[in-house]
């Protein structure tokens, strides 16, 4: 004669919850030491207005020397480096969150602005690029003359 077993489907569930969540963890907490001076990408804003495409990018402590902005084929491409600082030794830091080292990030630009006429400024830890549309790309107001259709 064989035993009646009845399955319970929620028997596991607290391990199988523990075990995702260790692997969330795992993928998504603070960097380990081992893997905290590796490459980034630095945290953008672009909004549009009636002139012109604006990018901000956040850039901490990078040296200014060390950004090249450029556009070529309709790409603009944000290239440097965050250095990591030797004044601290090493072995002294407690904890390290922040990442360095070298970056690049590209956007295509729409065929609307005037590439050769394309600013950019770095103040405090800012870097900001102004992309002027084209004349032709601007927005135009036409007065439409409407007629007195009464007779």
């Amino acid at each position: 004669m064989s035993a009646i077993t009845r399955r319970d489907p929620f028997l596991n569930l607290a391990n199988w919850q523990d075990q995702v969540n260790r692997m969330f963890e795992n993928a998504f907490s603070g960097r380990s030491e081992a893997s905290a001076i590796t490459a980034w990408a630095p945290s953008v804003d672009i909004y549009e207005t009636e002139n012109e495409l604006v990018l901000k990018a956040d850039l901490p402590d990078v040296n200014e020397k060390d950004l090249d902005v450029h556009v070529e084929n309709s790409m603009l491409t944000i290239r440097g480096e965050r250095k990591f600082e030797q004044k601290v030794k090493e072995e002294n830091y407690l904890r390290i969150e922040r990442t360095y080292g070298s970056f690049s990030r590209s956007f295509s630009l729409p065929n609307t602005v005037s590439t050769e006429n394309i600013k950019a400024e770095y103040k405090n830890g800012v870097l900001t690029v102004e992309m002027p549309k084209r004349a032709e790309a601007k927005p135009k107001q036409v007065k439409v003359a409407v007629a007195n259709g009464a007779k």
